[in-house]
């Protein structure tokens, strides 16, 4: 990574950016933050009682990643998938860099609504080291009303194009609470580089749709699973399929209905799971099942199994009590298989960045 600050960055904008920090009042959206660990007071890795450990800080100031300096000082959810070539694309979020405040959107900080990293790191046990950056490769207007922001919540690499699934962020709302626009895919078809939305791949929060407005995905026996669940968290959880071949044709879609799949109408998706928030999925050769990673109603992060990817998904097992890391929030998991250990990350939203954590299986 090469792009460093703005010298309006590195001179002026950071001392009116801390000034204002300091004197923000407490809202519930994610642009009150503050990833600045001098003024956030987290400096290193939490300790876990328990079996889940966190091994690494990817993100922010305190990350051996730097990200501070492509003006990522802080920002959340870390969806990994491979490119295809053996390679891996992580989106994240709303980042917070310096720069000219957005105060429209109520923020102190120079926000992007989405960027990428993409890294050949096949090891965690140390770490996951970036190799470059794709800075806000899908811009959002950031007014409120009508798109506050635009964020990834999924994505997965089909026959070489690169898939995203984006919801379209109207307003926020109470903790944990939002409103949407739609969601939809975007494409890839030079490994992450440049991106373009797919229109006709739109969600809007409406007829049945509005079950899908954040997703995660899966491939299994030629199928694109494509989980989701309403805007925000707490909500009850749905599964969709489509041939690979067809995963940007909405029309191709199938819904879990509870006992069968049903075609075109999302309407029929009936809840496989219930109380969850961002979902992350992936088949695991050691324990020979799907595992879904969340958080419950508790805020607590969670992981489910099951032997199909439309369940029946088991009872949750509690892999980091809210009552240790309170804040934790989008456990995503690491693409590649790493035997008894499962390897995810998780965003610490009181310092605004991503960790890497380890869990045994």
């Amino acid at each position: 990574m090469t792009r460093s600050l703005s010298a309006l960055a590195r001179a002026g904008a950071l001392a009116a950016v801390l000034s204002l920090a300091v004197a923000a009042p407490a809202m519930a959206d994610p642009n009150n933050v503050m990833p600045i660990p001098a003024l956030n007071g987290i400096h290193g890795l939490p300790e876990l009682p328990g079996p889940t450990k966190a091994v690494y800080q990817v993100t922010g100031m305190d990350s051996p990643n730097r990200t501070q300096n492509v003006n990522v000082l802080g920002t959340d959810l870390g969806i990994m998938w491979d490119d295809g070539s053996g390679r891996m694309i992580t989106a994240f979020g709303d980042s917070a860099g310096l720069g000219f405040p957005n105060f429209l959107a109520g923020s102190i900080w120079a926000w992007t609504s989405n960027v990428l990293f993409r890294s050949s790191d096949h090891n965690p046990s140390d770490g996951i080291v970036f190799d470059n950056v794709v800075p806000n490769p899908l811009p959002s207007p950031k007014i409120p009303g009508i798109e506050i922001s635009f964020i990834p919540t999924a994505g997965i690499s089909v026959r070489g194009v690169q898939y995203m699934s984006l919801m379209s962020v109207r307003e926020w709302g109470d903790n944990g609470k939002w409103n949407t626009n739609f969601s939809t895919l975007a494409a890839s078809r030079d490994g992450g580089a440049t991106w373009s939305q797919l229109a006709t791949t739109r969600r809007a929060n409406v007829d049945g749709h509005e079950k899908f407005q954040q997703n995660a995905f899966v491939k299994a026996g030629g199928y694109v699973y494509r989980y989701g669940t309403p805007a925000g968290r707490n909500n009850p959880g749905f599964v969709s399929r489509a041939m690979e071949s067809d995963i940007a044709d909405i029309d191709a879609y199938e819904y879990w209905d509870g006992r069968a799949w049903k075609p075109s109408d999302a309407k029929t998706a009936a809840p496989i799971v219930g109380g969850v928030g961002e979902i992350s999925v992936m088949w695991n050769d050691y324990l020979g099942q799907f595992v879904m990673l969340t958080t419950d109603p508790a805020n607590s992060v969670v992981m489910r199994t099951a032997p199909a990817p439309e369940g029946p998904w088991s009872e949750p097992r509690v892999l980091i009590d809210a009552r240790a890391l309170p804040t934790a929030y989008a456990p995503m998991i690491f693409p590649y298989q790493t035997g008894n250990d499962l390897y995810f990350m998780v965003t610490q939203h009181t310092q605004y960045n991503v960790l890497l954590m380890r869990t045994p299986l």
